[in-house]
């Protein structure tokens, strides 16, 4: 079982993602997803400076998938979603089913991501004779179900689990940012770039609810599942996707490489570097918001 870097889900200055990838070639990562996932009104870094950055990372001996954008929403979208299939260097994480037409008839593998949303192997058999080499279960699926579905899963496929940072739940053609600040979408003044790590929505109470990612909603709380390695494991997982945040990102995978190779004290050295509490809910099949931990403290 191996680590992922997924791809940054948040807006960050130009500077500050090429300082974060520069760090991130010298992380115990297998693989690095790179790309705009989110929003294509976010282009301090456009389609030519990713495959730059994935030849630099590819030359420090990282694998590098490019993920394609969550919605499509215009024909620059499509553009640059053609571009990336027709690239060629690089496997792709086809974010969405258009993306996997493309990449089908294109006859290039891909990985599925989990915003495909596969709940049963006939889909999962389906995206395998398209082309699809490695999956990603939907955020909220729960062992017990992972667990079902994988013993019907077609064979030589891989799956990679989301396993830490904050869960993408949702995604809207409305920008939830922007109406935060009464901004229409299309004069938004790149908000985003105020919250490095979303913009947290709280309960009328002050309770944490959810984060506002521009057009993504996530949890407010930080899905951690360093502490269920051994299920993992049993499971036969192949890699577990770490998401990034604004910092501590490096010692986060640190952790994370810390407790697979068996130190116990990463799970609890990994507690303070999260930008929010930690979650597993959906993972014991409860509601997402729950803590396992603090059910057994």
């Amino acid at each position: 079982m191996n680590l992922s870097l997924g791809p940054l889900l948040y807006y960050w200055a130009r500077d500050d993602m090429l300082a974060f990838y520069a760090e991130a070639a010298n992380w115990p990562v297998a693989r690095v997803y790179l790309g705009e996932t989110v929003c294509s009104r976010r282009h301090l870094l456009r389609l030519p400076d990713w495959l730059a950055l994935a030849e630099q990372l590819a030359a420090a001996g990282k694998q590098v998938v490019l993920a394609s954008q969550t919605l499509i929403e215009s024909e620059s979208d499509l553009k640059t979603l053609r571009r990336i299939v027709g690239d060629g260097r690089f496997q792709v994480e086809a974010n969405e089913w258009g993306a996997v037409r493309l990449l089908s008839e294109a006859g290039v593998p891909f990985v599925a991501g989990h915003t495909l949303n596969v709940y049963n192997p006939d889909t999962l058999d389906v995206l395998a004779g398209l082309g699809a080499q490695r999956w990603l279960p939907p955020v909220e699926m729960s062992r017990a179900t992972l667990a079902s579905l994988l013993e019907r899963a077609p064979a030589g496929m891989e799956t990679e689990v989301f396993a830490y940072g904050r869960l993408p739940l949702a995604y809207s053609a409305r920008c939830f940012t922007a109406r935060h600040y009464n901004l229409p979408k299309d004069d938004c003044q790149f908000r985003c770039l105020d919250h490095p790590d979303g913009l947290l929505l709280s309960t009328r109470e002050g309770e944490p609810f959810l984060t506002l990612n521009g057009i993504q909603t996530q949890s407010a709380g930080v899905y951690n599942l360093i502490g269920e390695l051994s299920a993992l494991r049993e499971l036969n997982i192949a890699s577990l996707r770490l998401s990034p945040q604004s910092r501590h990102m490096g010692r986060v995978v640190d952790a994370f490489h810390a407790a697979l190779a068996g130190e116990h004290k990463a799970a609890s050295a990994l507690a303070r570097l999260m930008p929010g509490q930690a979650i597993d809910g959906y993972w014991h099949g409860r509601a997402g918001l729950e803590n396992s931990m603090e059910q057994h403290a």
